[in-house]
């Protein structure tokens, strides 16, 4: 399984890993371009650092680290520092809080490329469930309602989704 379950999320993060989230598309530019966050640790806690990139990868070129910067101005060391904090907990509520990221869909470092790879293959989708966030995969399509079958009720549902990445 891809995707780390917040616990295995805040051991890479006490064990000095980085972790990070593919956000999708930047709706505010010109140029297409995409979003990653980061949870760094650092001597002092962990830093929340928000990516974004010029979209030029595809199938066989998608390490978003080696994408142009979005804003020429960030040649050097590109990324914007959301937040610092003591706690790995904390950094991950920072992150969720300004950037859209979700709980459940933090990968370990080098991975939101396959997560991009995933943007790809979906049509680069630039359209949100949220307005801060450009991408997520889709979900399972939850029986509920009247018109439910009785049988398909008592399915804990997110829990199969999240098994099978759904």
């Amino acid at each position: 399984m891809r995707h780390l379950i917040e616990s295995f999320a805040l051991g890479a993060l006490r064990r000095g890993r980085s972790i990070e989230q593919f956000l999708g598309a930047v709706r505010e530019s010109e140029t297409p371009g995409v979003r990653w966050v980061e949870v760094v640790p650092v001597s002092a806690g962990y830093r929340v650092v928000l990516h974004t990139a010029e979209d030029v990868g595809g199938e066989h070129f998608r390490d978003l680290v080696e994408f142009p910067p979005l804003s020429q101005g960030d040649e050097e060391d590109f990324g914007l520092e959301i937040a610092t904090t003591v706690e790995a907990l904390d950094a991950l509520a920072m992150a969720e809080e300004h950037t859209g990221a979700v709980r459940d869909r933090w990968v370990n470092q080098g991975l939101a490329q396959d997560e991009y790879l995933d943007f790809v293959r979906a049509g680069r989708l630039y359209q949100s469930r949220s307005p801060s966030c450009g991408y997520h995969p889709p979900t399972a399509d939850v029986p509920s309602g009247d018109n439910a079958d009785p049988a398909l009720r008592d399915i804990a549902w997110e829990k199969l989704a999240r098994h099978y990445e759904l």
